[in-house]
């Protein structure tokens, strides 16, 4: 074997869905305000006793079961998040022991709303390495508990899920060589930090960054995967902002494929929002079997990674 694929996805959101008009309650805001700036409608939001390994879990369940395999055919769990509570034991550690996954290797990667693609990456070399057989690749996080419901800048934003992929080795690499990197000096346009941590950022700075510097990344992403962004079926960039995704998507070039716009009814849910809006596609039939697909995460820390893949 000298690669890796995804065999199957699964997503989550809690059964909470928490409308415009009920944040308008909340705080100075309304229904139109936050459409037309961000283009959210809804968000589902998680309990106090829904944790993050929960809605993690979930995911990954349903992954599980879409590839046909038993929770003791996983050697390796990564979960991206960036909003669990406790140090340890880790999110991952605490998901194999939800699902009875024996003897894997359990790690947490946070890099914010990129998580997911660095985690995939991560994954795919390992397998790739012999590092490991078959991996769970998980983003999940809470976003409503590190969230000020009093500030409408950051309130309006937020939602809270999970998404999973299976990745196993194959004889021909089906996802692709990972472009990755970072803007430390502009790290701070982004936060979780403080005690309690709350979530903040510099909405102008990130919106010209993600739509002036992220296009010609994007498409090396594909270039490195020997593929023109016309060729692209589907496109599934972090679900941070209708009004981000939709510009970059054009600068992309990715003219024939398909855009994922989850956040328009699950918010933003930073390490969850590709998996879960990747997940969501394949179960509408929107994306099939083999199709190219570009996954990009980009945001805290001013971090991206994206990578094409094959549709499991």
């Amino acid at each position: 074997m000298n690669g890796s694929r995804i065999a199957a996805v699964g997503h989550y959101q809690p059964a909470k869905v928490l409308t415009n008009e009920e944040l308008a309650g909340l705080v100075d805001t309304s229904d139109e305000w936050i459409r037309s700036r961000v283009g959210i409608r809804t968000r589902h939001i998680a309990g106090p006793d829904e944790p993050v390994d929960e809605l993690a879990a979930h995911a990954a369940a349903k992954a599980l079961a879409a590839a046909g395999l038993a929770p003791a055919d996983i050697d390796l769990v990564l979960v991206a998040t960036s909003t669990a509570v406790d140090r340890s034991p880790n999110m991952a550690a605490r998901v194999a022991a939800r699902l009875g996954i024996p003897q894997a290797a359990t790690m947490d990667l946070n890099v914010v709303c990129a998580g997911f693609t660095h985690a995939l990456a991560t994954a795919d070399h390992a397998v790739r390495a012999g590092g490991a057989s078959r991996a769970l690749v998980i983003g999940a996080d809470k976003m409503s508990e590190v969230t000020d419901w009093s500030d409408r800048t950051t309130c309006v934003l937020v939602g809270d899920g999970a998404g999973a992929a299976v990745v196993e080795a194959a004889g021909e690499p089906a996802i692709g060589p990972v472009l990755w990197g970072s803007v430390p000096e502009m790290g701070n346009a982004v936060r979780i930090e403080g005690t309690p941590p709350r979530f903040a950022q510099e909405g102008q700075s990130v919106y010209r960054w993600a739509t002036t510097q992220l296009p010609p990344i994007a498409r090396r992403a594909c270039e490195r995967a020997g593929l023109e962004p016309a060729d692209l079926a589907g496109v599934v960039l972090h679900q941070a902002n209708l009004r981000i995704i939709e510009p970059l998507a054009e600068k992309i070039g990715a003219v024939n494929a398909v855009v994922a716009r989850d956040v328009t009814e699950s918010g933003n849910t930073s390490a969850a929002s590709i998996p879960l809006a990747f997940s969501k596609l394949v179960e509408q039939g929107a994306l099939t079997t083999g199709d190219p697909v570009l996954l990009f995460g980009f945001g805290g820390n001013l971090s991206y990674a994206g990578q094409v893949v094959r549709c499991p």
